[in-house]
């Protein structure tokens, strides 16, 4: 977590635990930016950190 920014801002990301593995790692969740109220969801274990303008057609 200490080396992800937020890819519009460049502002710390706080993470927001959905499920976690037998081992204690994040399956889903998000991370969320305070600064400019982003939001990226992490499904799989995978952040996806595209900047919403390159996700608009999910």
């Amino acid at each position: 977590m200490d080396i992800l920014a937020c890819p519009v801002c460049k502002g710390e990301l706080e993470l927001n635990k959905g499920e976690e593995d037998e081992k204690g790692e994040i399956v889903s969740g998000s991370l969320y930016c305070r600064k400019c109220d982003q939001q990226y969801p992490i499904a799989d274990g995978i952040p996806n950190l595209l900047p919403p303008e390159l996700t608009q057609g999910d």
